[in-house]
């Protein structure tokens, strides 16, 4: 039987547990109430340290999703309303396509190839100087290919009125003798028919126009009845007032150098004797020069049918005949030139106005600027703060460095410094008070 001593004297095992029952009040809970999951070991709590700060930015940033590195090759998904001039490949692409239908269209409308030739001399010109309207040095005239029938020569355009670059007829392109050489831009004057049975010429295209003595006359032909024959020609054939200086032309039709067959009389509107004359001039047909014999229809290369003025003075700058060029010329190239740039622009800035992109493009232009101010400092801008001079504000640093990161929301009823690690406080509880639902023990009964 225990005595009354030493039931009152505690022993060292019952001192053990009352003060393990003051220290963690919450062990009888486990004892009492056992839970059917094994008990966790704790994580032990570590000291907080003032480098948890920059550890708490650098999770916040894990949670974030990653972004694949942009590889060399790496290209953004296309959005829907992706345009194609965004593309670096959409102005070369189109100033090649534009060159295609221009070449297309020109060739479709010439039929020949190519279908644009520059003016080389001056010998269509009408004075020394740039005439708009007239083929000058440096113009690019297109030849079209037409039927011999379609050409109508000068003495004909004189009577039906047709007259094409500021004079009667229709101005040619062929190639002197046949021969695959630079073709010659000069005006057809009249047609020749070669009979070779009378060894002679038919000159048909002079019927109804005043002759020989006639006031007025427009041809005469010497040795026949009244001047004024039309076939069997084998003298002279002279033509008055002729071009826009009025000139006379004088045929031998008996020459070798006609080249016994039929074919055009050909003459530049400023090919002339003397030079500069105002009157009694006297024009100079390429049969009479020894240019070319008469233009067979099969040399006839194209008829011309409009012109790019000015243009083909760049070939003759680069070939270095410049000089050929009127200075007038150069100085409409130029503010064809300058016009035309000045064109570009007002369209290009015209698409861009206001109301003509699409609202999510802008918005992704604006997000695009913004993620290009946040992005990290490059190489080159360093280099540049490292030898900025010194003195430098303290205000222009802080705005480089930009505004702080945003903090990521701490859950409601978890502190801060819990996640930091930081050791939670803990109140210690009463040595005198007890959990009200702690089993009782048995020294209280």
């Amino acid at each position: 039987m225990a005595s009354r001593r030493d039931s009152d004297d505690p022993s060292p095992d019952t001192d053990d547990e009352e003060a393990s029952e003051k220290e963690s009040p919450r062990s009888h809970r486990s004892e009492r109430r056992p839970s059917a999951r094994p008990a966790r070991r704790r994580a032990p709590v570590r000291r907080w340290r003032a480098s948890d700060d920059s550890e708490e930015d650098e999770n916040e940033a894990e949670l974030e999703p990653p972004t694949k590195p942009r590889g060399f090759f790496h290209r953004e998904p296309r959005p829907v309303y992706w345009r194609a001039r965004d593309s670096l490949y959409f102005e070369p692409l189109v100033a090649v396509a534009i060159i295609v239908v221009l070449l297309v269209g020109l060739y479709a409308y010439t039929q020949n190839w190519p279908p644009a030739y520059v003016v080389e001399s001056a010998s269509m010109q009408h004075g020394s100087s740039d005439v708009i309207g007239v083929i000058n040095t440096g113009d690019l005239v297109l030849a079209q290919r037409l039927p011999t029938n379609q050409i109508t020569p000068y003495v004909v355009g004189a009577q039906t009125g047709y007259s094409t670059y500021g004079e009667y007829g229709d101005v040619i392109l062929y190639s002197a003798n046949g021969q695959g050489s630079t073709p010659i831009i000069h005006r057809a004057i009249l047609f020749l028919e070669w009979d070779p049975v009378t060894t002679s010429y038919n000159a048909t295209d002079l019927s109804g126009l005043r002759c020989g003595n006639a006031t007025g006359a427009v041809y005469s032909t010497p040795g026949t009845l009244h001047d004024c024959g039309l076939t069997g020609l084998t003298g002279t054939l002279d033509l008055y007032r002729i071009g826009w200086q009025s000139v006379d032309v004088s045929i031998d039709l008996a020459s070798s150098g006609l080249g016994r067959h039929s074919g055009f009389v050909t003459m530049g509107d400023n090919n002339f004797v003397p030079v500069g004359c105002v009157t009694g001039c006297t024009g100079l047909p390429d049969q009479e020069t020894g240019l070319s014999p008469l233009v067979e229809p099969g040399w006839i290369v194209g008829v011309a049918r409009g012109m790019l003025p000015w243009f083909g003075a760049v070939k003759l700058l680069l070939e270095g005949n410049a000089g050929s060029v009127p200075t007038q010329s150069w100085q409409f190239l130029g503010l064809t030139v300058i016009g035309l740039i000045l064109l570009a622009f007002g369209v290009h800035y015209a698409l861009r106005a206001e109301g003509i992109e699409d609202e999510r493009r802008k918005d992704e232009e604006a997000a695009a600027a913004d993620e290009a101010a946040a992005a990290p400092e490059s190489r080159g801008r360093r280099f540049l703060r490292a030898i900025r001079p010194w003195g430098r504000d303290e205000e222009e640093d802080e705005e480089d460095e930009g505004p702080p990161p945003p903090r990521k929301h701490v859950a409601k009823g978890r502190s801060r410094d819990h996640r930091r690690g930081r050791p939670s406080p803990r109140v210690r509880r009463d040595e005198k008070a007890k959990p009200k639902d702690r089993a009782p023990e048995d020294d209280d009964l």
